[in-house]
């Protein structure tokens, strides 16, 4: 497959753009800074240059044209203010999903975050900092334009808190699961195994460490979703 990753520099990014170049796809990473180029073609991706803050959709559909499935994986990162939570959490996410409907890239995984829920409606979880309630904000609604949109077969993946430990590859994958943490390393693989499985679908699933092997997890969630 020919997969565009956004955020390509990212940490889930590169281990997903590493994964999916071991098995021959075609990767094209998209990444905002010049530097990061090199950076991505060390994992096999090819790097395309866009700024999701200052492009318009025409330009991302350039970068998104031809390819099998769009993963959103980029995010704001740690240290950004709440303008920057909105701008690429929120506004990266639905420029990437109009520009992939537009293209006629139907297939879409877009990474989220568990806790999205908390702020539906406005509300503002107790003991949480503004910033990331901004975060949770900017999430919710990527993830809410991207349901609304009948031109993609999307996928959104709510991982619980990231850890750089060794993946296991066994995990929890679910509409609703217990809160906990979950490898990077697990992320991208879960995301592979979905792209792999289009039978997810128009699901919104959560994904914490585990005991259940990743194809396992995903071929159940496919299951439940046959049966619904």
């Amino acid at each position: 497959m020919r997969i565009v990753i956004s955020g390509g520099h990212g940490q889930i990014a590169r281990r997903l753009a590493r994964l999916l170049v071991a098995r021959g796809d075609d990767v094209v990473s998209v990444v905002r800074q010049p530097e990061h180029v090199a950076v991505v073609g060390q994992d096999g991706a090819s790097a395309m240059l866009l700024d999701l803050e200052l492009t318009d959709v025409a330009r991302a559909v350039v970068a998104v044209d031809g390819a099998d499935a769009v993963v959103f994986a980029a995010g704001a990162g740690p240290g950004s203010g709440v303008t920057r939570k909105d701008s690429v959490d929120r506004g990266g996410a639905v420029l990437m999903a109009a520009a992939a409907e537009r293209a006629g890239v139907r297939r879409h995984v877009q990474i989220s975050s568990m806790g999205t829920e908390h702020v539906r409606g406005g509300a503002v979880p107790a003991g949480v900092e503004p910033v990331f309630v901004a975060y949770l904000q900017a999430k919710l609604a990527a993830e809410d334009d991207l349901r609304s949109r009948t031109g993609l077969d999307w996928t959104i993946v709510r991982p619980g808190r990231l850890t750089d430990a060794a993946g296991t590859a066994r995990v929890t994958l679910a509409p609703t699961v217990p809160r906990g943490s979950v490898a990077r390393d697990d992320v991208a693989a879960v995301v592979v195994a979905l792209l792999d499985n289009p039978g997810t679908s128009g699901q919104v699933l959560e994904l914490t460490e585990g005991l259940t092997p990743i194809d396992d997890a995903v071929a159940a969630v496919v299951q439940t979703n046959q049966e619904s």
